[in-house]
């Protein structure tokens, strides 16, 4: 009977062991699920943050273009007036009508983009105003060169309104502020690149140079409205953003 009841005894020790190491692997086991949940969230949070930053400085790129067409026309409208024997009144009147059209087309961008939506209405200044750079670029008077301005100046006012607009509905609170800045950056950074451009094309004869600073838009342009097609609507951000919410939720 002793000896029995030692060999209960050590089976029993022996079961207990087992139990206590199976306890200890399936602790060990939800240790490293949840380290490994933690390196995934991480990563798709930095993932996340990369994306936001592409996206924001896609659609800051229109405000390259004001800034640039604001720069190139201080030199490219000495040339302009040589060409195409313009007055004064007619070169004020060149400069300055940008100004008043990009207001009209910032009022009617905010209508647009809530009919269609934050980035089919950038898509669509992108689009105006590479119209407008292209009859500005052929313009064989001073009426056809009025009329590319005019189209320029209304997808400008479209891009510049909307664009800050876009980037703070995808942004997250903790980045909001320094993303809804870039536009106003890359206006200055146009601005320097239309500098950049009446000085490295003021030696081609009258008649070419003003025609290729004006025409150096749309090749950036053809970036920007490339770009804009990869980024996300506005509704599929938030939507994403919230499904996490709700995910988190519920595990919790």
């Amino acid at each position: 009977m002793g000896v029995q009841e030692n060999g209960n005894g050590l089976v029993g020790g022996k079961n207990k062991y087992k139990r206590m190491e199976s306890d200890a692997l399936e602790e060990d086991t939800v240790l490293s699920s949840n380290h490994q949940d933690q390196e995934g969230v991480y990563v798709e949070k930095r993932n996340t943050k990369i994306y936001l930053l592409a996206c924001a400085v896609f659609a800051s790129l229109n405000s390259v273009l004001l800034g640039y067409d604001v720069g190139v026309m201080s030199g490219a409208i000495l040339f302009i007036k040589e060409d195409l024997k313009i007055s004064e009144v007619q070169e004020e009147v060149l400069v300055g009508i940008l100004s008043i059209v990009s207001l009209l087309g910032s009022l009617a961008g905010g209508k647009m983009s809530d009919a269609i939506g934050r980035k089919w209405t950038i898509a669509f200044a992108t689009l105006v105003f590479q119209s407008g750079a292209a009859i500005m670029t052929l313009a064989p008077s001073f009426t056809v060169l009025m009329s590319g301005r005019i189209l320029a100046g209304v997808g400008i006012g479209f891009g510049v309104m909307i664009a800050p607009v876009y980037i703070a509905e995808i942004s997250p609170s903790a980045v909001r502020g320094s993303l809804t800045s870039f536009p106003e950056i890359f206006i200055n950074l146009g601005i320097l690149l239309g500098y950049i451009s009446n000085y490295a094309f003021s030696g081609l004869p009258v008649h070419i140079n003003w025609r290729v600073m004006l025409g150096i838009g749309i090749l950036s342009l053809n970036l920007y409205g490339s770009c804009s097609v990869c980024d996300p609507g506005v509704p599929e951000v938030v939507g994403g953003a919230e499904q996490n919410r709700r995910s988190k939720n519920c595990a919790v």
